[in-house]
């Protein structure tokens, strides 16, 4: 339906009942009667034709828990009973019935609905003939507010044999109901190219492929799955996305110059790359840390904004949306068009978040009236208006978070679900208040969710070993018929992060950086690199040619020399590196890397610059300015064998110096032995750099993977045109197909 016809049919609701106003019997002259649409001459069908009518125009206002003007119409007894000033409708009599007089627009004075669409002369006369015919009523029929779906815990009985996959047992009955053959699952070339994807976002590497391909192991492809979900590191790049486009997470863009928003980078990617259980996870989103409050703080948009983008606004939006499938927009402005939710339950959580109960602000007018503060479903826990605002989000957290609130569960597999499969147990996503077309299903995968400590991975591994998932896939456009039956996971495009990132693989030309301004603070990365959990930077020294350095010395470039031995080639020789002022870095004569400002390390993967046996690395570094000031280099090399070993090269005074550059410095063959020990200044966090918490914020300890994947750069023009979002807006799923815009950008450059 249209959103006028929407829009017109819930003015019309106020027309036909005008609670508010007086319900009283119609007092109408034997011209005004002459002039009134004429009943239908059929018999009235109320299933077909009162009932579609009465919910669409009638229910907003006088239904669903719902009786403005004390009227209802929730069962024919109420709608008989009339409201505050009267019976609306005289049986039998649709010419005396005021409700006929009001929605005919006889009196122009006195005429509903007074804006939107009227209800049509076909409509009125429907109504009439319904009346004239006794208000013939279906039995058993209501328009009450129905029971609120997925909001209860509940675990299914399992059918079929007890040895058999969960999820394929749960969906056998329906295959067969609807017709749907299983016997072909993909071949494991596709399947580990599609578990890749799925699980940490990069194509399978050429020789794992084919081993895997290869292998005779009874259960190979459940061995592969959990070895890739152990790769933490990779698996945390690669759903960084995902929780980014959802949470509004991002590097730049909107609120950031002026303190208006604040990334949780470091907050994320520590949960990630931990598998944080996810009920603690949305309890530190909800209740948050330090780092974890830039999610609840929303953006402070500039100017003057509608009070429904009032950052308490934003956090009840986000909560209800993210966390509980619940669409609260249309609410924050005004009672709901699309849904049950009203304006006083949207104001009820925001308040949450505000120093004090909210006024209560309809279509940007204030109402006068102040909020009460609940959650959305009260029943899941209470939060004492009284309480100061840290105790009353506390109080939040823990009723979202809490055990009796299956909807947090099942919202969340949903999602997964329709991430490795290309379409929900619950469509759309984000309102979960529908039914499931696999109502089992979903309870299975929440109640294995949470007897599981809420670990995600075990869901995904639950997904991805069922026969369901490994099943060939079809084509996109049957998964949105109306009639929808699941046969397999739908084709879906690669997102713009595994886009790049494939490009990336297939031609080593990894970014030798993360964005600019990202921030991992917060994150407790330390190890990252190797998953020990400690601090693995590696222990470099800040040097110069001058012991006095960081005190200042004149402006002028000193050139470094380091002659090192591997014993094999490296897999990995991940560099990090930085100069006051600026350097330039050569590996045997070969350019590695580059910087110009000390408050950015430059990161880069040098691998293909060194070789088994001796080596060269030289660096010189320049001092800018017009009289003294502070200097220094600061470097760190991590090398990698295929045997897993590791092997550091650090700034130190092992390395030589001198300040003249000659012709040649940097050959092989220079003899350096007259070329001086560099000084040391000081460790990496000495003044005047305080460098340890900037590789921290910059994201050092991801340097040592050997590339910074897509998902933490900055958006491109190509990344937009391949579908990333902007995330100044909450972005649960990503379309499968591209745009007509998406695809002129991609075709015209």
């Amino acid at each position: 339906r249209t959103v006028n016809g929407l829009i017109g049919n819930v003015f019309a609701c106020a027309g036909l009942l005008m609670g508010s106003v007086g319900l009283v019997q119609a007092g109408l002259t034997a011209e005004q009667t002459a002039k009134l649409p004429p009943p239908a001459k059929h018999e009235v069908s109320f299933a077909r034709e009162i009932s579609p009518l009465l919910e669409k125009s009638c229910t907003k206002c006088h239904g669903k828990g719902k009786a403005k003007g004390g009227f209802s119409i929730e069962t024919r007894e109420k709608l008989l009973a009339g409201g505050d000033s009267g019976a609306t409708v005289v049986i039998g009599k649709s010419a005396d019935s005021y409700l006929v007089e009001l929605i005919s627009g006889i009196d122009p004075d006195d005429v509903m609905p007074k804006k939107g669409l009227r209800l049509t002369t076909e409509q009125v006369g429907l109504v009439r003939a319904w009346i004239d015919q006794g208000l013939p009523w279906e039995e058993g029929a209501t328009f009450a507010k129905a029971p609120v779906l997925n909001l209860t815990p509940r675990r299914p009985e399992l059918p079929g044999d007890e040895g058999g996959h969960p999820v394929d047992r749960i969906l056998a009955p329906y295959f067969a109901k609807h017709g749907v053959t299983t016997g072909e699952v993909v071949s494991d070339r596709l399947f580990a190219r599609r578990v890749y994807l799925d699980t940490i976002g990069l194509l399978p590497p050429v020789a794992e492929l084919d081993a895997f391909v290869a292998s005779n192991a009874k259960d190979k492809r459940r061995a592969l799955i959990r070895r890739l979900l152990d790769d933490r590191k990779s698996y945390a790049e690669h759903w960084l996305a995902f929780w980014n486009d959802i949470l509004r997470n991002d590097y730049a863009g909107t609120g950031f110059i002026d303190g208006g928003r604040k990334q949780i980078t470091g907050w994320l990617y520590g949960s990630l790359y931990s598998n944080k259980p996810y009920d603690k996870f949305v309890y530190e989103l909800i209740n948050p840390t330090e780092h974890s409050r830039g999610f609840t703080k929303g953006i402070v948009w500039r100017g003057v904004v509608n009070a429904s983008q009032k950052p308490p606004m934003q956090a009840a939006q986000h909560i209800s949306q993210i966390f509980m499938g619940v669409n609260l927009k249309c609410a924050s402005c005004h009672d709901s068009f699309i849904n049950d939710w009203s304006l006083a339950d949207a104001y009820a959580l925001a308040s949450v978040y505000a120093d004090k109960p909210l006024e209560m602000v309809q279509c940007d007018k204030p109402t006068g009236e102040i909020s009460d503060v609940r959650f959305i479903h009260p029943e899941l826990g209470a939060i004492d208006p009284k309480a100061d605002r840290s105790k009353r989000i506390e109080q939040l957290a823990k009723a979202v978070t809490s055990p009796k609130n299956g909807r947090l569960s099942r919202t969340m597999v949903n999602r997964l679900w329709a991430r490795f499969l290309g379409r929900g147990l619950v469509e759309p996503v984000d309102e979960m208040e529908n039914e499931s077309w696999h109502t089992d299903l979903i309870d299975l995968l929440a109640s294995d969710l949470v007897d599981n400590g809420y670990n995600l991975k075990f869901t995904m591994e639950q997904i991805m070993t069922s026969l369901a998932y490994q099943l060939p896939a079809v084509n996109g456009a049957e998964q949105s018929e109306k009639d929808y039956v699941f046969r397999g996971p739908t084709v879906r495009r690669m997102s713009a992060e595994q886009f790049v990132d494939a490009v990336a693989t297939i031609t080593g030309n990894w970014k030798p950086s993360p964005a600019k301004k990202i921030e991992f603070e917060g994150a407790n990365l330390s190890g990252v690199a190797d998953g020990t959990g400690q601090n693995d930077l590696p222990k470099g020294k800040w040097i110069w040619s001058s012991a006095k350095a960081a005190d200042g010395v004149e402006p002028g470039t000193s050139f470094f020399r380091k002659r090192i031995e591997l014993r094999d080639k490296p897999t990995t020789a991940d560099v990090i590196a930085v100069a006051d002022n600026l350097f330039v870095l050569m590996v045997n004569q070969r350019n590695g890397t580059a910087g110009k400002n000390w408050e950015e390390p430059k990161f880069r993967n040098l691998a293909n610059r060194f070789h088994k046996g001796k080596n060269l690395i030289t660096v010189s570094a320049t001092n800018e300015g017009s009289g003294k000031n502070p200097a220094g280099l600061w470097l760190g090399i991590r090398f990698q064998f295929a045997d897993g070993s590791k092997m550091d090269v650090v700034s130190d005074k092992s390395w030589k110096v001198s300040t003249e550059g000659s012709d040649g410095w940097n050959k092989p063959y220079v003899d350096d032995t007259k070329w001086r020990p560099a000084s040391e200044l000081g460790g990496m966090d000495m003044a005047p750099w305080g460098l340890a918490k900037r590789m921290k914020t910059r994201g050092s300890v991801l340097a040592f993977s050997g590339r910074f994947r897509e998902s933490l750069q900055n958006k491109t023009a190509l990344t937009t045109a391949l579908g990333r979002p902007n995330r100044e807006q909450v972005t649960t799923e990503r379309p499968f197909v591209a745009t007509t815009l998406q695809a002129l950008a991609l075709t015209n450059g």
